[in-house]
């Protein structure tokens, strides 16, 4: 991912001027890191590797989804709409 894509990504999704690491931003720079690695993993099918690396950000994933969800679920449903994902 690029320095650009990165900071437009942070901008969207920031909670404040200055919020880099809130679990809304963290989320969406790894949903998007996430689609980056599927699309390689369609080209590239034996890449168990990168597979396994990929298994790894959709677990942290997963674990800041379910701290959002417990934290404040109005955001977590906002979040997961915007960014498309299912529940």
């Amino acid at each position: 991912m690029k320095k650009e894509q990165k900071s437009a990504i942070v901008e969207e999704f920031r909670l404040h001027d200055r919020d880099t690491g809130s679990a809304d931003v963290q989320i969406a720079l790894l949903t998007a890191r996430i689609r980056q690695l599927t699309e390689h993993l369609k080209q590239n099918r034996h890449d168990h590797h990168t597979e396994r690396g990929l298994m790894k950000l959709i677990g942290r994933r997963k674990g800041l989804s379910a701290y959002l969800w417990r934290e404040d679920k109005n955001r977590y449903q906002e979040l997961i709409a915007r960014l498309g994902l299912r529940k």
